[in-house]
């Protein structure tokens, strides 16, 4: 090889260049996106509600803060130490998600036991648990691998574990959570090994009593029958207002949109036009051109953190692997429900759009998650030697 070409690949500094984090960009724009997007549409009823048309965005401000402060801590944690106390985490989501059944400390929103109140923000512990139970699913499959490849008990003892939390989520009601925990526990399962006749039983018995819920909860029939039709004379003021003005939304957003802060919707049309529905807000403010950016960011986030799983297993980092195929797919499911629900794919569900939508603890939480998958990232692309490093550091600091 020639010196010329030699030099014509070693930069003029004699340092390596430095390389675009593509995962950090997607999640920067996402939250950019979103504190534009959340503000744009809640202008007009926090200006109404609390005199100030910014007072919102100031608070999620001040989430996105709490959220980066977040993310700093925990990209200085070692994988290794939420596998050490995989089994803690899990017995703290159970309390939470019990704690939020008490009376006097559960806040009742729209008839559903979601929140607790901390006084600046509601904590919504299903958000926190449903990351502590796949970092538990995960510590479990490393564990047990070949227990759950080859025999039911390993196949059964992470779905009573999952069951368990379906339960509390149910008597919250929370059936959005309950249905994104249980995919993405059967995911990372299938994931692990596990032989397909049995996803199928547990499939059979999962839609029974889906069938069971919805029989035995009128509102569920009727939110379903006005998804159905959501225009009909009996519904579009009723079970179908959302989802009409939602549709109505995103009609008049046509190709590029109304234009940024243009949007009639927001005006009181359409409820929760911040916060669960925000998408059509983007839809009618910057058209099918905003919608698709975001749908494109999302589509690349998980993307990533489905090629982080798999140079983490092909690196033989089990935990690592199933931590990031979870991560991915709590993800997936949650952009996927929301996004649904707002085209009128889906039945309409209370469940908020990670990095735009408004609320404190779902910023805080997906910052979190965000924050794992670039641990994990660093730690497969991480020579040996230094990870080593890093073990001893904390285990002499421990």
């Amino acid at each position: 090889m020639s010196m010329a070409s030699v030099a014509h690949r070693i930069p003029v500094s004699g340092r390596p260049q430095p390389q675009i984090n593509l995962l950090l960009v997607v999640i920067s724009l996402l939250l950019t996106i979103g504190l534009l997007m959340m503000t744009s549409a809640s202008v007009e009823i926090a200006n109404s509600q609390y005199g100030d048309p910014f007072f919102l965005f100031k608070r999620q401000v001040v989430f996105a803060v709490m959220g980066g402060v977040g993310m700093l801590i925990t990209l200085h944690i070692p994988m290794f130490l939420w596998r050490r106390f995989s089994w803690f985490l899990l017995m703290v989501s159970f309390g939470l998600l019990l704690l939020v059944l008490v009376p006097g400390v559960g806040k009742a929103v729209n008839g559903s036991m979601r929140w607790i109140d901390l006084g600046f923000f509601n904590l919504q512990p299903s958000e926190l648990a449903k990351v502590f139970i796949i970092i538990y699913m995960a510590a479990y499959l490393e564990r047990h691998l070949e227990e759950v490849r080859e025999r039911w008990s390993g196949f059964l003892k992470p779905m009573l574990v999952i069951g368990t939390a379906v339960v509390l989520l149910h008597f919250e009601p929370d059936h959005g959570s309950m249905v994104i925990l249980l995919l993405t526990a059967f995911c990372m399962i299938f994931l692990a090994g596990a032989k397909f006749y049995r996803f199928l039983l547990m499939l059979v018995l999962c839609v029974g009593a889906v069938t069971y819920v919805a029989v035995m909860k009128p509102y569920v029939i009727a939110r379903f029958s006005s998804y159905l039709n959501p225009w009909a004379a009996e519904n579009v003021y009723g079970g179908g207002y959302q989802l009409t003005q939602a549709l109505i939304a995103f009609g008049r957003g046509e190709w590029f949109g109304v234009g940024l802060g243009n949007s009639i919707q927001k005006l009181y049309f359409l409820p929760h036009a911040h916060n669960d529905f925000v998408l059509a807000i983007i839809g009618e403010e910057l058209g099918l051109v905003g919608v698709s950016l975001v749908v494109a960011l999302f589509s690349i986030l998980v993307f990533k953190g489905f090629s982080i799983a798999r140079s983490a297993q092909a690196k033989d980092m089990l935990f690592n692997s199933f931590v990031a195929y979870g991560i991915s797919l709590l993800f997936a499911g949650q952009a996927l429900i929301n996004i649904g629900v707002n085209i009128g794919l889906l039945p309409t569900k209370g469940l908020t759009l990670p990095f735009l939508s408004y609320g404190g603890a779902s910023l805080i939480v997906t910052c979190y998650m965000a924050a794992m998958l670039l641990r994990i990232q660093y730690e497969t692309e991480c020579p040996d030697e230094q990870l080593h490093k890093d073990s001893l550091r904390w285990n002499r600091g421990a």
